[in-house]
């Protein structure tokens, strides 16, 4: 009997610890749903193996647990590249767009890429992709620049994804890093995807889910000795 209650508490421990090891956390949960599509956004892209862009639409979803946007798309080869931006990086490209609508009317840009590919600063972001349909799936952490590039004597507002170091485990491919490649978008585009990145927009979009927003921290008295 008391090797019978042994095996029966020895099966509980390791249930409870398969459970806490394998439950994930989700620190900056919004809501406990599945991902789905905001909206889709035409941008430009740089083409594989060339210095010429081309256009195509992506899809912008939200993932309300990691309270994370994708830009989804494919590669052209079956593949399917992720590029994620939490709350921060999204802040930061409303701030970024803004006053790159600012130097355009201003007309301050300039044509040295080297001064305006990160001229509105950088976020840190996340990456999952897959070259081809077949290839495991990989991440890794790369940095976006924020700024602009001129093409064609006419400047788009651009993000710039820096490589990164591949994180997976399970990396078999011997892929150390992730893709370098930008993303070009007139400023209409980028006000398109402005508006989707809005945090009012995303927990409006999760409907009687989303939790009340943060009350305002009180104003504290001020006082001067005299």
């Amino acid at each position: 009997m008391k090797l019978h209650k042994f095996f029966i508490l020895c099966v509980l421990v390791l249930l409870y610890v398969s459970c806490t090891h394998s439950a994930p956390t989700y620190p900056n949960m919004l809501a406990d749903v599945e991902p789905f599509s905001v909206g889709s956004v035409d941008v430009s892209l740089d083409r594989i193996f060339s210095s010429d862009v081309k256009g195509t639409t992506v899809e912008v979803v939200f993932y309300p647990r990691e309270n994370a946007v994708a830009l989804e798309f494919g590669t052209g080869l079956g593949g399917q590249y992720q590029q994620f931006w939490d709350e921060a990086g999204r802040q930061k490209f409303i701030e970024a767009l803004n006053g790159y609508k600012d130097d355009f009317g201003n007309q301050k840009l300039t044509t040295k890429y080297n001064k305006s590919r990160a001229i509105y600063g950088k976020a840190k972001g996340w990456f999952q992709w897959k070259s081809v349909k077949v290839s495991p799936s990989y991440q890794a952490s790369p940095v976006f620049e924020l700024g602009y590039r001129f093409r064609d004597g006419s400047p788009y507002f651009a993000v710039l994804q820096k490589t990164a170091r591949e994180e997976t485990e399970a990396n078999k491919k011997g892929i150390t890093e992730s893709p370098q490649y930008s993303i070009y978008f007139t400023r209409a585009q980028a006000e398109d995807l402005a508006a989707l990145f809005d945090q009012a927009f995303l927990r409006q979009s999760l409907g009687d889910l989303a939790p009340p927003p943060a009350a305002p921290e009180p104003a504290k008295d001020v006082y001067k000795e005299k």
